[in-house]
């Protein structure tokens, strides 16, 4: 069966015609992407690999506030587009282009600059909304994946070593594919939604989209590549050791599943110092394996294997208790770290988050005392044992849920001053109001100012919606 499936899969890679499609490829751009500039530019050009022609704003570039500094564009040979600038002072300035290329598609894109200034990620570019709660929940569903994954392997190579029955066996491959196949998915998708949002494009468009900014030019695109080829490699390894029946490939799939969680800290809060991006893959991976472990004892050894479970529960719980302890120490020190003020977690949106997840934490913790209380009782009779299937399955999704929190308060930005810097005038904030909502707008180079109706008066670019929040020093 396993060696009709490879073949099957095989057939079908060999079979299915690979299509190809050119479209006009954005090859030079002055200024380049995210460029500091000392003297202020006085046009835009860009450069593609094919002819393009130019539509009636094929570029448009803001200022940080939103006023459109470019006059209309025009050709500029037949594989060039540019538009000259009003005169523009010290700042960052994002640029929005589109052009059609010969097959028909129109290539769109984004990028930033600054004008003696630090220029912000294209994530962070004037028209980009910041995370939405679809953002929270495909973080969320990402982090169950990584559960799934991490902690499912070490529940078999830790907790349940050497043989096992076919069933227990089979069950244990089917939750970790499932979160194995399901990290990449949903990497993907994590991707998609960032850059839709940084592009202002419906999806449609955003196939033809030029994502190298975003890709090449941020943390989170470059920890995105590293990530979704690092577990690629991992399903492949898990899909292996399955197909051979040889647990040894577990091992290199865990320790590769491990190293490559740390993307998600470097590309988040984390990313200002050595000891914060470690504190911060050393919280998400004990998660994890706590959470993952807690998904196996509840899925694959309860309803499948009732003489593992005496075994299971003891080899876990000494899992768990490693799990937890680094789990806790690190969140203290997070916390520290990001919260220097004790006021800061009533005080704050943060802070708020923060606390919502620690009650959870104490519940899961509380439940899980329980079950090592029970359980851990030799005089506990087998049929009593079976019983706490259910109340396993609550305590996995108390754990779930503080998956789902922690989701939030990756996107939640920190209180001013968390790490010890000192704040500049790139960061300083103004809130815009118009008819529609409302929306931040972080000025560089100076102080904010509204009007006299405490409306920014600076039009937004074309967007999905009308409002936009927009923060040149969010994290990515």
């Amino acid at each position: 069966m396993k060696r009709a499936l490879l073949l099957g899969f095989a057939g079908l890679a060999l079979v299915v015609p690979a299509v190809a499609h050119a479209h006009a490829a954005l090859v030079k751009t002055v200024p380049s992407f995210r460029e500091r500039v000392e003297t202020a530019p006085n046009v835009v050009r860009l450069a593609f690999d094919e002819s393009v022609t130019p539509l009636g704003s094929s570029i448009v570039v803001y200022s940080a506030r939103g006023r459109v500094v470019s006059r209309p564009a025009h050709a500029a040979g037949p594989r060039a587009v540019e538009a000259s600038l009003r005169r523009v002072g010290a700042g960052a300035y994002t640029v929005r282009w589109h052009v059609l290329s010969r097959d028909g598609h129109v290539g769109s894109g984004v990028y930033t600059f600054g004008v003696r200034v630090a220029a912000p990620p294209p994530t962070a570019a004037f028209g980009a909304s910041g995370p939405t709660p679809t953002e929270h929940l495909v973080r969320w569903a990402y982090f169950l994946a990584l559960a799934l994954l991490l902690g499912g392997l070490s529940f078999r190579l830790l907790v349940l070593r050497g043989p096992l029955p076919a069933a227990v066996e089979q069950r244990f491959f089917l939750v970790a594919g499932v979160g194995a196949v399901s990290v990449v998915q949903v990497g993907v998708l994590a991707f998609i939604l960032r850059a839709e949002d940084a592009l202002q494009l419906p999806f449609g468009r955003l196939l033809y989209g030029d994502l190298s900014p975003i890709a090449g030019g941020t943390r989170f695109g470059t920890a995105f590549i590293a990530m979704t080829l690092g577990y690629a490699l991992v399903t492949a390894l898990v899909y292996l050791s399955w197909l051979t029946d040889r647990t040894e490939l577990l091992w290199p799939a865990f320790l590769l599943g491990l190293g490559f969680a740390s993307g998600l800290s470097l590309s988040g809060h984390s990313a200002s110092s050595l000891g914060a991006e470690l504190a911060d893959w050393v919280h998400l991976s004990a998660a994890a394996l706590w959470i993952g472990g807690l998904v196996q004892l509840a899925l694959v050894v309860w309803p499948l294997a009732p003489e593992l479970r005496r075994r299971a529960f003891a080899g876990f719980s000494r899992l768990a208790t490693g799990s937890i302890a680094a789990l806790l120490l690190a969140g203290i020190y997070l916390a520290i770290v990001r919260l220097p003020r004790v006021s800061d977690l009533w005080s704050t949106h943060y802070g708020h988050v923060l606390l919502v997840k620690i009650s959870l934490v104490g519940c899961a913790l509380a439940w899980g005392g329980v079950h090592h209380r029970v359980a851990g009782r030799q005089e506990v009779a087998d049929t009593a044992l079976g019983r706490l299937r259910r109340s396993l399955v609550g305590e996995s999704l108390v754990g779930m849920a503080v998956l789902l929190v922690a989701a939030v308060l990756v996107d939640s930005k920190p209180p001013p001053n968390a790490t010890g810097s000192v704040p500049n005038a790139a960061s300083t904030r103004v809130r815009s109001k118009n008819s529609t909502g409302s929306g931040h707008l972080a000025v560089p180079g100076g102080r904010a100012r509204e009007d006299a109706h405490g409306r920014d008066s600076a039009p937004l670019p074309p967007s999905r919606s009308p409002t936009a929040r927009v923060t040149l020093v969010r994290h990515v």
